[in-house]
């Protein structure tokens, strides 16, 4: 229903609150609350797809415990990436050189693979699918995070997903090309563009496919 809260809807499962008689389960905090995004962003991808497309590119920034956050948003049909930098001396590089980077991503008609980054991919496309069918829009969105090492022990993905949502309800920089657009994204990140754009699957596709509309 309108106006439950996630954090509710989560802790209900959780506890064994859904389901019917017998069949009720325990379910682990952290699954239930990547079940529950999942669940949730699943059924407003599906409204936000009805809606037009966003008509600039976007950025958001935002930094919080010494993560960085920017999203980019674009004027195209529905799309989503997340990708995160773990800087060395964090908890998921601690004796690693260089930024680690993993992420993950879906087209248009989604994924049916468990995505290998975990729950912050949950957390952040509902608070995309939140943002957009607020606004009764469509995009692609691509999020990227640096995580350095101020940030001693992971608070959560509920932290990452409330950081996003945060963000996105900030100003945002618009754009009418995508290359300026890209150019100002990266400029707020420390790590260089060629690592992200190695990384990240819907950023070659935008940069180097040719589309059939490029030949007219």
């Amino acid at each position: 229903n309108k106006g439950v809260l996630v954090s509710r809807i989560q802790k209900t499962l959780s506890v064994g609150n859904l389901g019917i008689g017998n069949k009720r389960k325990f379910v682990p905090t952290r699954w239930s609350i990547t079940a529950v995004d999942d669940t949730i962003s699943k059924s407003l991808i599906k409204e936000i797809k009805q809606f037009p497309t966003i008509d600039e590119f976007r950025v958001y920034y935002l930094k919080n415990l010494d993560n960085l956050y920017v999203s980019v948003l674009l004027p195209i049909e529905w799309q989503f990436e997340w990708i995160e930098a773990w800087f060395p001396k964090t908890t998921w590089n601690n004796w690693g050189t260089d930024p680690y980077l993993l992420g993950d991503h879906e087209s248009y008609k989604g994924r049916t693979t468990y995505a290998q980054v975990g729950g912050c991919y949950y957390s952040t496309r509902l608070a995309v699918a939140e943002s957009l069918r607020n606004e009764r829009k469509q995009a692609g969105a691509i999020l990227l995070r640096e995580i350095h090492p101020g940030y001693i022990l992971p608070v959560g993905v509920w932290n990452v997903r409330e950081s996003i949502r945060r963000q996105l309800k900030l100003n945002h920089v618009s754009f009418d090309n995508l290359s300026d657009c890209l150019r100002f994204a990266f400029s707020l990140l420390t790590i260089n563009s060629d690592d992200w754009i190695g990384t990240s699957y819907l950023l070659k596709q935008l940069l180097f496919q040719k589309r059939i509309t490029d030949f007219f």
